[in-house]
């Protein structure tokens, strides 16, 4: 397995496998706090090899430094199949979230675990705007 893209981003599509990704951040600037971040989407792309078709458990944790989750925890299963005659196949996940509320300045991180193996975190870093 190989993740091949894994982002917080302002938008993201996926058409026929293609994954479409729009504005691609971490930083926030807010005026104050709690803020809130009108729209987001966390977005993955992981490419499989031949052993590991088949079912896949995707988890997204978003998180304080403390740990405490500011959204709830993401859960989902993918289903990996692809032709025989291709070495891989890839699977594209994205997560929209409205309204993204954050109660105070600082780090937060996006955790991303696949059959409840930690495998990737992205940091988002939430500044006061002067």
């Amino acid at each position: 397995m190989n993740i091949e893209v894994f982002s917080l981003c302002d938008a993201a599509t996926n058409d026929t496998g293609k994954l479409n990704i729009l504005g691609a951040f971490d930083t926030l600037w807010i005026k104050q706090v709690p803020g809130v971040h009108p729209q987001c989407a966390v977005v993955l792309r992981i490419r499989f090899n031949n052993q590991e078709r088949g079912e896949h458990r995707i988890t997204v944790n978003f998180v304080d430094i403390d740990g405490k989750h500011i959204i709830p925890s993401t859960t989902g299963v993918i289903h990996v199949n692809f032709p025989d005659q291709q070495r891989t196949g890839s699977a594209n996940l994205i997560l929209n979230i409205h309204g993204l509320k954050v109660e105070r300045i600082g780090e937060y991180s996006i955790d991303l675990a696949v059959d409840g193996i930690n495998c990737a975190s992205l940091p988002l870093f939430v500044l006061p705007r002067q």
